[in-house]
């Protein structure tokens, strides 16, 4: 898909100094990549402590069935 997009220059430099990638293509596709990736981590972080733990729960009597 093309886009057209008004990118900071100053920040599009920062970005392909500090992530390596060769191109500002592959720069912003890292970018949304790792947004993406940060913003799903932290959905499953706010899982953390809403569900019911048994504490007498044994995987390993669970194994031998």
């Amino acid at each position: 898909m093309t886009t057209n997009l008004a990118v900071d220059p100053e920040l599009l430099k920062r970005a392909l100094e500090i992530g390596g990638e060769k191109t500002e293509r592959a720069t912003v596709n890292k970018a949304l990549r790792e947004f993406v990736d940060r913003r799903e981590r932290k959905s499953l972080v706010e899982l953390f402590g809403t569900l019911d733990w048994d504490r007498c729960y044994s995987y390993k009597s669970e194994r031998s069935r």
